[in-house]
Protein backbone atom coordinates (compact mmCIF):
# COMPACT_ATOMS: atom_id res chain seq x y z
CA UNK A 1 0.00 0.00 0.00
CA UNK A 2 1.32 3.84 -0.61
CA UNK A 3 -0.09 6.97 -0.52
CA UNK A 4 0.09 9.18 -3.27
CA UNK A 5 -0.41 12.91 -2.41
CA UNK A 6 -3.25 12.34 0.49
CA UNK A 7 -4.94 9.67 -1.13
CA UNK A 8 -4.08 5.72 0.18
CA UNK A 9 -4.18 3.49 -2.41
CA UNK A 10 -3.32 -0.53 -2.60
CA UNK A 11 -3.19 -2.18 -6.44
CA UNK A 12 -6.39 -3.16 -7.96
CA UNK A 13 -7.49 -6.68 -7.35
CA UNK A 14 -11.06 -8.00 -7.69
CA UNK A 15 -11.17 -10.68 -5.08
CA UNK A 16 -11.16 -7.14 -3.02
CA UNK A 17 -14.26 -6.03 -4.55
CA UNK A 18 -17.37 -5.32 -2.03
CA UNK A 19 -20.04 -7.77 -1.72
CA UNK A 20 -22.29 -7.21 -5.37
CA UNK A 21 -25.90 -6.10 -4.91
CA UNK A 22 -28.48 -8.18 -5.72
CA UNK A 23 -31.35 -6.16 -7.57
CA UNK A 24 -33.93 -8.79 -7.46
CA UNK A 25 -33.72 -7.46 -3.08
CA UNK A 26 -34.77 -4.28 -2.49
CA UNK A 27 -32.09 -3.59 -0.30
CA UNK A 28 -30.20 -3.14 -3.02
CA UNK A 29 -31.98 -0.10 -4.33
CA UNK A 30 -31.57 3.51 -2.21
CA UNK A 31 -35.28 4.19 -3.83
CA UNK A 32 -38.23 2.09 -5.21
CA UNK A 33 -41.76 3.58 -6.04
CA UNK A 34 -43.25 1.35 -3.22
CA UNK A 35 -40.48 1.65 -0.84
CA UNK A 36 -39.76 5.64 -0.79
CA UNK A 37 -37.02 6.91 2.08
CA UNK A 38 -38.84 8.80 4.63
CA UNK A 39 -37.08 11.86 4.10
CA UNK A 40 -37.89 11.66 0.38
CA UNK A 41 -41.46 11.11 1.02
CA UNK A 42 -41.68 14.14 3.58
CA UNK A 43 -39.99 16.23 1.06
CA UNK A 44 -42.11 15.56 -2.37
CA UNK A 45 -45.78 15.17 -0.20
CA UNK A 46 -47.28 13.53 -3.28
CA UNK A 47 -45.77 10.17 -3.61
CA UNK A 48 -48.61 8.34 -5.55
CA UNK A 49 -47.86 6.36 -8.65
CA UNK A 50 -46.77 8.18 -11.59
CA UNK A 51 -47.32 7.51 -15.14
CA UNK A 52 -43.52 7.93 -16.28
CA UNK A 53 -40.48 6.71 -14.22
CA UNK A 54 -37.58 7.76 -13.63
CA UNK A 55 -33.53 6.00 -13.33
CA UNK A 56 -31.59 7.95 -11.41
CA UNK A 57 -27.74 7.31 -10.94
CA UNK A 58 -26.12 9.37 -7.89
CA UNK A 59 -22.68 10.77 -7.69
CA UNK A 60 -19.84 10.28 -6.52
CA UNK A 61 -20.10 10.09 -2.78
CA UNK A 62 -17.23 7.76 -1.94
CA UNK A 63 -14.46 9.61 -1.20
CA UNK A 64 -12.58 9.20 2.60
CA UNK A 65 -8.77 9.61 1.31
CA UNK A 66 -7.95 7.21 3.87
CA UNK A 67 -10.15 4.47 2.53
CA UNK A 68 -7.98 2.38 0.07
CA UNK A 69 -10.58 0.18 -1.57
CA UNK A 70 -11.31 1.64 -5.44
CA UNK A 71 -15.24 0.49 -4.62
CA UNK A 72 -17.78 1.55 -2.79
CA UNK A 73 -19.50 -0.90 -0.42
CA UNK A 74 -23.44 -0.58 -0.52
CA UNK A 75 -24.43 -2.56 2.39
CA UNK A 76 -22.44 0.27 4.76
CA UNK A 77 -24.53 2.11 6.35
CA UNK A 78 -22.77 4.98 6.50
CA UNK A 79 -22.42 5.06 2.65
CA UNK A 80 -26.31 4.12 2.45
CA UNK A 81 -27.29 7.34 4.71
CA UNK A 82 -24.85 9.22 2.68
CA UNK A 83 -26.68 8.63 -1.00
CA UNK A 84 -30.08 8.62 1.04
CA UNK A 85 -29.90 12.04 2.55
CA UNK A 86 -27.62 14.07 0.37
CA UNK A 87 -28.40 12.60 -3.32
CA UNK A 88 -31.96 11.34 -3.23
CA UNK A 89 -33.28 14.13 -0.72
CA UNK A 90 -31.35 17.08 -2.72
CA UNK A 91 -31.12 15.72 -6.74
CA UNK A 92 -33.40 12.53 -7.34
CA UNK A 93 -36.30 14.66 -5.49
CA UNK A 94 -36.11 16.78 -8.40
CA UNK A 95 -37.88 14.63 -10.93
CA UNK A 96 -40.17 13.15 -8.24
CA UNK A 97 -43.22 15.13 -9.45
CA UNK A 98 -43.17 13.73 -12.80
CA UNK A 99 -42.12 10.14 -11.94
CA UNK A 100 -41.57 7.70 -10.08
CA UNK A 101 -37.80 7.58 -8.71
CA UNK A 102 -35.99 4.22 -9.16
CA UNK A 103 -32.16 4.47 -8.02
CA UNK A 104 -30.10 1.52 -7.52
CA UNK A 105 -26.87 1.32 -4.86
CA UNK A 106 -24.08 0.33 -6.81
CA UNK A 107 -20.14 0.12 -6.19
CA UNK A 108 -19.08 3.53 -7.49
CA UNK A 109 -15.40 4.31 -7.89
CA UNK A 110 -13.51 5.70 -5.56
CA UNK A 111 -13.27 10.45 -6.12
CA UNK A 112 -9.20 9.73 -6.43
CA UNK A 113 -10.38 7.30 -9.75
CA UNK A 114 -10.31 11.46 -11.26
CA UNK A 115 -7.03 11.77 -10.43
CA UNK A 116 -3.90 10.78 -11.93
CA UNK A 117 -2.11 8.01 -11.75
CA UNK A 118 -5.37 6.06 -10.05
CA UNK A 119 -7.31 7.38 -13.43
CA UNK A 120 -5.57 4.32 -15.22
CA UNK A 121 -4.90 2.39 -12.33
CA UNK A 122 -8.70 2.09 -11.98
CA UNK A 123 -9.69 0.89 -15.29
CA UNK A 124 -11.65 -2.07 -13.54
CA UNK A 125 -12.76 -0.37 -10.84
CA UNK A 126 -14.57 1.97 -12.84
CA UNK A 127 -16.22 -1.09 -14.98
CA UNK A 128 -17.53 -2.38 -11.82
CA UNK A 129 -19.31 0.67 -10.97
CA UNK A 130 -20.68 0.75 -14.51
CA UNK A 131 -21.61 -2.90 -14.75
CA UNK A 132 -23.93 -2.38 -11.35
CA UNK A 133 -25.64 0.36 -13.23
CA UNK A 134 -26.54 -1.57 -16.42
CA UNK A 135 -27.54 -4.69 -14.13
CA UNK A 136 -29.98 -2.91 -12.06
CA UNK A 137 -31.03 -0.50 -15.58
CA UNK A 138 -31.76 -4.18 -17.61
CA UNK A 139 -33.52 -5.68 -13.89
CA UNK A 140 -35.05 -2.62 -13.98
CA UNK A 141 -36.50 -2.96 -17.74
CA UNK A 142 -37.21 -6.29 -16.93
CA UNK A 143 -39.28 -6.25 -13.58
CA UNK A 144 -40.44 -2.84 -13.07
CA UNK A 145 -40.72 -0.64 -16.32
CA UNK A 146 -44.07 -1.95 -17.99
CA UNK A 147 -43.66 -0.24 -21.18
CA UNK A 148 -43.87 3.10 -19.23
CA UNK A 149 -41.66 6.07 -20.66
CA UNK A 150 -38.31 6.92 -19.05
CA UNK A 151 -35.99 9.93 -18.40
CA UNK A 152 -33.30 8.80 -17.17
CA UNK A 153 -31.15 11.50 -14.88
CA UNK A 154 -27.92 11.90 -12.88
CA UNK A 155 -24.99 13.93 -11.42
CA UNK A 156 -21.29 13.68 -12.01
CA UNK A 157 -20.02 9.90 -12.30
CA UNK A 158 -23.43 8.77 -12.75
CA UNK A 159 -23.77 10.89 -15.15
CA UNK A 160 -20.84 9.52 -16.56
CA UNK A 161 -22.20 5.99 -16.26
CA UNK A 162 -25.41 6.86 -17.73
CA UNK A 163 -23.97 8.81 -20.75
CA UNK A 164 -22.54 4.78 -21.79
CA UNK A 165 -25.61 3.34 -20.90
CA UNK A 166 -27.82 5.72 -22.86
CA UNK A 167 -25.86 5.11 -26.04
CA UNK A 168 -25.91 1.46 -25.60
CA UNK A 169 -29.82 0.95 -24.86
CA UNK A 170 -31.52 4.05 -25.87
CA UNK A 171 -29.70 5.62 -28.94
CA UNK A 172 -30.98 4.04 -32.21
CA UNK A 173 -32.93 1.77 -30.28
CA UNK A 174 -36.30 0.47 -29.98
CA UNK A 175 -36.04 2.08 -26.44
CA UNK A 176 -35.33 5.58 -27.67
CA UNK A 177 -39.06 6.26 -27.92
CA UNK A 178 -39.92 5.60 -25.17
CA UNK A 179 -37.28 8.43 -23.91
CA UNK A 180 -38.47 11.65 -22.38
CA UNK A 181 -35.51 12.99 -21.76
CA UNK A 182 -31.30 12.42 -20.51
CA UNK A 183 -30.45 14.74 -18.01
CA UNK A 184 -26.62 14.07 -18.12
CA UNK A 185 -25.73 16.55 -15.22
CA UNK A 186 -22.22 18.03 -14.31
CA UNK A 187 -20.01 15.52 -16.84
CA UNK A 188 -19.04 17.01 -20.65
CA UNK A 189 -21.33 15.23 -23.42
CA UNK A 190 -19.98 16.24 -26.53
CA UNK A 191 -22.72 17.16 -29.03
CA UNK A 192 -22.00 13.99 -31.38
CA UNK A 193 -21.37 11.70 -28.86
CA UNK A 194 -25.40 10.14 -29.69
CA UNK A 195 -25.59 9.10 -33.18
CA UNK A 196 -29.69 9.56 -33.13
CA UNK A 197 -30.01 11.47 -29.47
CA UNK A 198 -30.46 15.15 -30.40
CA UNK A 199 -29.44 17.70 -27.85
CA UNK A 200 -32.87 18.93 -26.47
CA UNK A 201 -33.10 23.00 -26.88
CA UNK A 202 -36.68 23.34 -26.08
CA UNK A 203 -38.47 22.92 -22.71
CA UNK A 204 -40.82 20.34 -24.30
CA UNK A 205 -38.45 18.35 -26.46
CA UNK A 206 -38.55 14.71 -25.85
CA UNK A 207 -36.11 11.99 -26.23
CA UNK A 208 -32.74 14.92 -26.38
CA UNK A 209 -29.93 15.04 -23.79
CA UNK A 210 -29.44 18.10 -21.20
CA UNK A 211 -26.44 18.67 -19.40
CA UNK A 212 -24.57 21.57 -17.49
CA UNK A 213 -21.50 22.43 -15.44
CA UNK A 214 -21.94 25.45 -12.77
CA UNK A 215 -19.30 27.55 -11.70
CA UNK A 216 -19.03 30.70 -9.95
CA UNK A 217 -19.90 33.77 -12.70
CA UNK A 218 -16.48 34.97 -14.25
CA UNK A 219 -14.11 31.83 -12.56
CA UNK A 220 -12.99 29.26 -14.99
CA UNK A 221 -11.00 26.20 -13.35
CA UNK A 222 -7.53 25.25 -14.73
CA UNK A 223 -9.17 22.14 -16.27
CA UNK A 224 -11.67 24.08 -18.09
CA UNK A 225 -10.09 22.74 -21.57
CA UNK A 226 -9.91 19.39 -20.69
CA UNK A 227 -13.11 18.61 -18.87
CA UNK A 228 -15.87 21.28 -20.00
CA UNK A 229 -14.55 23.07 -23.31
CA UNK A 230 -17.06 21.93 -26.30
CA UNK A 231 -19.67 20.34 -24.11
CA UNK A 232 -23.26 20.54 -24.52
CA UNK A 233 -24.31 23.23 -22.58
CA UNK A 234 -28.16 23.29 -21.28
CA UNK A 235 -29.64 26.68 -19.60
CA UNK A 236 -31.78 24.81 -17.10
CA UNK A 237 -33.95 28.05 -16.25
CA UNK A 238 -35.47 28.48 -20.29
CA UNK A 239 -34.44 25.16 -21.50
CA UNK A 240 -33.50 26.72 -24.78
CA UNK A 241 -31.05 28.50 -26.72
CA UNK A 242 -31.04 31.40 -23.85
CA UNK A 243 -27.61 32.52 -22.84
CA UNK A 244 -28.34 34.58 -19.82
CA UNK A 245 -31.30 34.68 -17.42
CA UNK A 246 -32.68 37.03 -15.06
CA UNK A 247 -33.07 36.47 -11.97
CA UNK A 248 -36.74 37.07 -11.81
CA UNK A 249 -36.93 33.72 -13.82
CA UNK A 250 -35.06 31.18 -11.68
CA UNK A 251 -37.72 28.92 -10.02
CA UNK A 252 -36.21 27.64 -7.33
CA UNK A 253 -33.33 26.44 -5.73
CA UNK A 254 -33.48 23.80 -3.16
CA UNK A 255 -31.50 24.52 0.03
CA UNK A 256 -30.50 22.44 3.35
CA UNK A 257 -33.54 23.79 5.23
CA UNK A 258 -35.33 22.14 2.98
CA UNK A 259 -36.91 25.71 1.77
CA UNK A 260 -37.25 26.34 -1.91
CA UNK A 261 -35.70 29.27 -2.76
CA UNK A 262 -37.13 31.27 -6.06
CA UNK A 263 -35.70 34.29 -8.03
CA UNK A 264 -32.11 33.60 -6.30
CA UNK A 265 -29.56 33.57 -9.25
CA UNK A 266 -29.00 34.31 -12.84
CA UNK A 267 -27.07 32.71 -15.16
CA UNK A 268 -24.80 33.00 -17.89
CA UNK A 269 -24.01 30.40 -20.82
CA UNK A 270 -20.35 30.27 -21.87
CA UNK A 271 -18.71 27.46 -24.08
CA UNK A 272 -19.47 24.28 -21.72
CA UNK A 273 -19.70 25.85 -18.85
CA UNK A 274 -22.43 27.62 -16.49
CA UNK A 275 -21.63 30.43 -15.06
CA UNK A 276 -23.52 31.36 -11.70
CA UNK A 277 -24.29 34.20 -9.31
CA UNK A 278 -23.99 33.50 -6.05
CA UNK A 279 -27.30 32.75 -4.93
CA UNK A 280 -29.56 34.58 -2.29
CA UNK A 281 -30.22 32.39 -0.13
CA UNK A 282 -29.05 32.47 3.96
CA UNK A 283 -25.44 32.08 4.77
CA UNK A 284 -24.66 33.03 1.31
CA UNK A 285 -21.55 34.22 2.33
CA UNK A 286 -20.37 30.71 2.21
CA UNK A 287 -21.10 30.19 -1.49
CA UNK A 288 -19.43 33.85 -2.35
CA UNK A 289 -15.93 32.07 -1.29
CA UNK A 290 -15.88 29.27 -3.75
CA UNK A 291 -16.35 29.26 -7.04
CA UNK A 292 -16.86 25.36 -7.88
CA UNK A 293 -20.54 24.71 -7.90
CA UNK A 294 -20.02 21.92 -9.35
CA UNK A 295 -22.06 19.89 -5.96
CA UNK A 296 -25.29 22.43 -6.33
CA UNK A 297 -25.29 21.50 -10.12
CA UNK A 298 -28.82 20.21 -9.14
CA UNK A 299 -30.76 21.96 -6.16
CA UNK A 300 -29.61 25.19 -7.58
CA UNK A 301 -32.01 24.35 -10.40
CA UNK A 302 -34.27 21.74 -7.93
CA UNK A 303 -37.69 23.73 -9.23
CA UNK A 304 -36.71 24.73 -12.68
CA UNK A 305 -35.71 20.74 -13.46
CA UNK A 306 -39.07 19.68 -11.46
CA UNK A 307 -41.49 21.89 -13.48
CA UNK A 308 -39.27 20.99 -16.69
CA UNK A 309 -39.72 17.33 -16.02
CA UNK A 310 -43.60 17.99 -15.77
CA UNK A 311 -43.70 19.49 -19.38
CA UNK A 312 -41.56 17.14 -20.91
CA UNK A 313 -43.40 13.99 -19.91
CA UNK A 314 -46.70 15.93 -20.52
CA UNK A 315 -45.53 16.30 -23.48
CA UNK A 316 -44.44 12.24 -24.34
CA UNK A 317 -47.81 11.08 -23.45
CA UNK A 318 -49.69 14.26 -25.96
CA UNK A 319 -47.26 12.96 -28.39
CA UNK A 320 -47.85 9.31 -28.43
CA UNK A 321 -51.64 9.47 -27.62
Amino acid sequence: MYSCGTYKNAAYNSANNPASPNYTDSNSWAVLPNNYPEVLSELLGDTTEKKADVFFVYPTLFTDKKDPAWNADVFSSSHRDQVVNQSILYQASAWGAAANIYAPYYRQAHYRIFVEPFTSQGEAAWELAYQDVKNAFEYYLKNYNENKPIIVAAHSQGSMHLKRLVKEYFDGTQLQSRLIGAYLVGTKVEPDFFREIPEAISSNQIGGVMSWNSYKKNKRPSYYEKSYKGGITTNPITWNDQSQTKITEHQGLLYMDFELYPKSLSLQKIDGMLWVTVPKIPKRFWMSMISNYHFADVNLFWKDISLNAIERTEEWFNSNQ
